[in-house]
């Protein structure tokens, strides 16, 4: 049953892949791809970046630590091209310093109340690692700070990295050996997909989403508030303290939340004074186990517009509130709202809500989600 939930050496390794499509249209005419090492973790083994690149000039970059997403090269309405995700230039950094730039996190991202759940009638306690609570898959080894195996592949008009990950039973307090694979893609329409997928040996839970920061003035280049944002969810999960989900559904009109009508991020954001901005889970409208719009943001000065679709039910806003001159990519310092993350996910402690939309899975079933952000200009 495939659950689509509702609600080496230090040189380069090798070019994998440099080839020419037939020409058309609506066809690019080359797409690379290729495979070097980035670095060495301190136990000896090796990190790969992979570089996707497709004819629109659009370049992706990820790593196996953590899969993380490095970077994101996107043109601007004259075809300028920056780099609209934070990250760091070294691999040092991203093990050492790393707010969870770009990084797949799981195995359960947000918050679990009281790093506990109950799962037919047994009690499971989790790292805490939020006082008392459990956030984005706990300790050493969430999946942020593992290396995981990667693959590159190509498909008709696109190209990508497969990246593998084990989770053994009892891995940060979850249950269940936890076979994981995240997918990036790369598509001649200026997309970029990502496909998660799991399967598990006993009952879990899972919650997987990618943790990026985006600037679409380019990284480093100051605040976002002047970014026009459109999030497709009538309704937000109000939260208490530690931000754990009270268990309500609230309606977003009439409060610095809504976001149903495109408006700039900065409008509001000075009315949120207790999270200093936002970070919030949104509950998307649509039939989620479909791939849905989910948000579009436009940065009115480069032309830059990034649409998210997502298999999802909820997407989780969050603006970089706590960030404090962050040394990042090229010397570059990130601030406080110098960026802001659309995190596609499940509901914050949905295994401790029984109304929210699952996060149970079970030894017959594959866990699967997909988020595309999809790139254009105006």
């Amino acid at each position: 049953m495939t659950v689509r939930r509702p609600f080496a050496p230090l040189f380069l390794i090798a070019v994998i892949l440099v080839s020419t499509l037939s020409a058309g249209a609506d066809q690019p005419a080359i797409t690379s791809l290729s495979e070097t090492l980035y670095g060495t973790t301190a136990d000896g083994r090796n990190v790969m970046l992979y570089t996707l690149t497709n004819a629109h000039g659009l370049q992706v970059k990820i790593i196996t630590y953590g899969a993380i997403l490095v970077s994101l090269d996107v043109p601007d309405r004259n075809g300028q091209m920056a780099d609209v995700v934070l990250g760091f230039d070294d691999l040092d950094s991203y093990i050492k310093r790393n707010p969870l730039f770009g990084a797949v996190v799981g195995r359960y991202a947000n918050r679990i109340a009281g790093a506990r759940f109950t799962l037919d009638g047994v009690e499971h306690r989790i790292t805490a690692n939020a006082g008392k609570n459990h956030i984005h898959g706990g300790g050493d080894k969430r999946f942020d700070k593992v290396v995981w195996k990667g693959s590159s592949y190509r498909d008709g008009t696109e190209i990508g990295v497969r990246l593998t990950h084990f989770s053994p039973d009892g891995e940060e307090g979850f249950p269940g050996n936890l076979q994981c694979t995240v997918t990036y893609a790369l598509t001649d329409k200026n997309e970029l997909r990502i496909t998660y997928a799991a399967t598990t040996d006993k009952p879990t839970v899972v919650n997987l989403t990618n943790h990026s920061y985006f600037n679409l003035a380019g990284a480093g280049s100051g605040d976002i508030l002047g970014h026009e944002l459109m999030i497709a969810a009538p309704w937000y999960t109000p939260a208490g303290e530690g931000l754990i989900p009270t268990g309500e559904i609230h309606v977003v009109k009439g409060t610095p939340l809504d976001f149903t009508a495109p408006r700039t991020i900065g409008e509001r954001i000075d009315e949120l004074t207790e999270t200093r901005g936002y970070d919030h889970n949104y509950v998307l409208k649509g039939s989620y186990g479909s791939s849905i719009l989910a948000a579009r943001v436009h940065e009115p000065l480069s032309g830059r517009v990034m649409e998210v679709y997502t298999t999802e039910p909820g997407v989780q806003l969050y603006t970089a509130n706590g960030m404090n001159n962050v040394k990042g990519k090229g010397g570059k310092i990130y601030g406080s709202h110098h960026s802001f993350c659309l995190e596609t996910q499940h509901f914050p402690d949905s295994p401790n809500k029984s109304h929210f939309p699952s996060t149970v899975l079970r030894p017959n079933q594959r866990f699967e989600s997909t988020t595309i952000f999809r790139f254009s200009t105006r």
